[in-house]
This record gives structure tokens, C-alpha cells and sequence, in this order.
């Protein structure tokens, strides 16, 4: 199989993790996607451009070429449910309006999706797992953000309009709980953007199975509205006159995940 993650090494204890950012697709797949879904509406548009500052911070980055409808790489390998409710698996098979994926019995088989998480998942985590534990060799420490984006209205997966910035850390299972509050805090500071910690998007797998502050791994996930930086309907357009002040945000957040972990870890 082809290139399956771009991942870029930085000199600071910070790794930006974008399993959703991939729009390749298998032979498989692509063949047996109803109309609908060949556009990649799930997909979490354009992170790597949004997140292009993370080089100028220092940190590490580790995103999927492959798209979701091949294999979820924010779940975990035994696919088991993360949520209650309406969710997608470790091989997708329905959109987020809840239609199905495939056209009938064009499903890919399990020997394909076994190649997939042999040759997609596996090196993904395989690489992310290594990575943290350098930083933490490194540095004693090493702060995980998982990047993702979501269309801020799907009525079947949650109830109204979803707020802009939707931070997660599994009810504070996956980061020091003061880490949390201050990046609520940097939310907060910008009124025009509302925020939630634990509302809806919890953190998927990459949060809950690499997050563990007793072992100095903290993780957080932010589900960004993909309102704030793009057009949410197709053709999916990049909007630079958004994206910009959201931006601003983004690298505040990723600012203060850095200057909490040296305070924490060096004073």
C-alpha cells in the first residue's frame, strides 16, 4: 500500500495528531461508495492547512492520507462503541446523517479491511505511540492535541447547532484537570466563538487510550465547527476570511498546552 500517514517531527513536547484529514480511498471502497458519499463528506477539511503554524511552534505532527470511509483510525482496533447513541465504527458504514455507505453488498471484504487496519491503522499508532514515548524520554512529559472538525448541524448525531470549539478530554480522564480549565479559560477569552469542555465529543480513542496524566501523557481532543473555517456543503471551499481569526484561537490553545506543560514540568 502507498503512503499512509505524513508525520513531521518537532523540537518541543507537543504532537498534533489528525486521524481524519486523509481523502485516499482503496479500490474497494471507492467502488462501493453510494453517490453521496464520493465527495468525502465526513472528512475533517483542510486540519494540515490549519494547523501549517504547528512547524513554527515546534511541534510534532502525524496526519492520515487515507480517508475515514476506509478505516476510522480514532477507533479502537476491536471496535468497540465509544459512544451511546449514534456513532460510526472502525469501518464506517453510514454517513453522519445516518445513510448507508456503501451501495448493497459492495461492501469491502474482511479480508480487505484486515489489510486496512494491518497497513493504516496499525502504522498510525504505531507512530503516534512512538512519538510520545520520545517526547516523554525527552522532555519527562509529552501533550497530545487530537485535531478534529465536524459540520456544526448533523441532526442525527446531536441536537441543534454544535458549539465552535468542542474540547474534549473523557471527563478528565485524559489530561491534569487544570490543564483543561485553562484551555477553557483561552476559549473563553474570545466571545465570538462559543465553547464546551465534555459536551458532546468526549475524545475519541486516540484521547482515552493514549491519555494518562499519572503516566505525564496528557491528551486533549477538539472537535473545531467547521463553520468557523470553511464552507460546510460541497465543494467543502477552504474560507481564509474566517479561518484566520479562528486560527488565531487554535495556536493560543496550543500555546498554552506548551506554556502549562513547562510550568508544570520545569518549574
Amino acid at each position: 500500500m502507498d503512503k499512509v500517514l505524513n508525520f513531521k517531527q518537532g523540537r518541543v513536547p507537543l504532537l498534533i495528531s489528525m486521524p481524519h484529514a486523509g481523502v485516499r480511498l482503496t479500490p474497494a471502497v471507492e467502488a462501493g461508495l453510494i453517490p453521496d458519499a464520493r465527495s468525502l463528506p465526513d472528512t475533517d477539511w483542510h486540519i494540515p492547512q490549519l494547523y501549517d503554524f504547528a512547524a513554527e511552534l515546534g511541534a510534532s505532527t502525524l496526519a492520515a492520507e487515507y480517508s475515514r470511509f476506509v478505516i476510522d483510525l480514532n477507533r479502537p482496533s476491536d471496535d468497540k462503541p465509544l459512544y451511546v447513541g449514534a456513532t460510526t465504527g472502525l469501518y464506517p458504514a453510514t454517513l453522519f446523517d445516518g445513510i448507508p455507505l456503501f451501495k448493497e453488498g459492495k461492501e469491502p471484504s474482511k479480508e480487505e479491511r484486515a489489510t486496512y487496519l494491518e497497513q493504516i491503522w496499525t502504522p498510525y499508532h504505531r507512530t503516534l505511540q512512538e512519538e510520545l514515548a520520545r517526547l516523554k524520554a525527552e522532555f519527562g512529559y509529552a501533550l497530545l492535541f487530537d485535531a478534529h472538525s465536524i459540520r456544526s448541524i448533523i441532526p442525527h448525531l446531536f441536537d441543534g447547532k454544535l458549539p465552535d470549539f468542542n474540547l474534549g478530554t473523557f471527563n478528565g480522564a485524559s489530561c491534569d484537570p487544570q490543564l483543561a480549565t485553562q484551555l477553557e479559560a483561552i476559549c473563553a477569552r474570545h466571545g465570538d466563538y462559543s465553547h464546551v469542555l465534555n459536551g458532546r465529543f468526549k475524545g475519541g480513542h486516540i484521547t482515552r487510550h493514549y491519555g494518562n496524566p499519572a503516566e505525564n501523557i496528557h491528551a486533549v481532543q477538539l472537535e473545531l465547527g467547521q463553520c468557523t473555517y470553511m464552507e460546510e456543503f460541497e465543494p467543502f471551499r477552504y474560507r481564509a476570511d474566517l479561518a484566520e481569526p479562528t486560527r488565531v484561537v487554535l495556536k493560543e490553545l496550543l500555546q498554552g498546552l506548551l506554556a502549562w506543560g513547562k510550568s508544570r514540568y520545569t518549574a
